[in-house]
């Protein structure tokens, strides 16, 4: 269900996704956004509104070091540990073989993207650009195929969304968009 694309330029992060709820075969358009703000980050999520709900209003994601030397480890360790207690507190993660489970989705802050996976890894990808969800692939592709035509952020995200839901019966429109801050710092 769905397609998270994102695009780090410069000092910001730009995110966009598509509107899809998806159970088995039904499609339902959803009003509320799969991408926001919080605080200095962006984020936009897959797996379960749930879960997105608890990030964009319950989650009070720890402010990000004002150097950008360390944001890997500080991503890894003090904001996951934040947001494992946060998804437990709102009832959303599992566990599963006796490993915590949550699930998928992108952040940004300070110029830099990365990809939150389930078991809570923290990739940042060297691209500059990322996807997830079921149009994943179908993204990423349009993404590296606009890397270097000079095009505007959202142009290369609206690219990717609608590769995505031409192609993925689990993905549709309308998009939505969300940025990090225009005064982030540099990476």
């Amino acid at each position: 269900m769905t397609v998270i694309v994102g695009l780090a330029t410069k000092h910001r992060v730009h995110l966009g996704a598509d509107s899809a709820g998806v159970s088995g075969l039904q499609l339902t358009v959803r009003a509320d956004p799969k991408t926001f703000r919080n605080g200095q980050y962006v984020m936009g999520f897959t797996t379960s509104f749930r879960m997105g709900q608890l990030l964009r209003y319950s989650f009070h994601a720890p402010p990000a070091p004002p150097t950008a030397d360390d944001l890997h480890g500080f991503m890894v360790t003090t904001w996951t540990n934040d947001l494992r207690t946060c998804l437990k507190d709102g009832g959303w993660a599992r566990r599963d073989s006796d490993q915590e489970q949550a699930g998928t989705f992108l952040v940004g802050v300070h110029g830099r993207l990365f990809s939150i996976w389930d078991d809570y890894q923290v990739a940042e990808h060297a691209d500059g650009y990322a996807a997830v969800g079921c149009g994943d692939d179908l993204a990423l592709g349009a993404l590296h195929a606009t890397a270097h035509l000079g095009m505007a952020p959202r142009a290369r995200l609206t690219a990717a969304l609608a590769a995505a839901d031409h192609h993925s019966a689990g993905v549709t429109g309308p998009y939505t968009y969300a940025s990090t801050p225009k005064n982030t710092k540099k990476k």
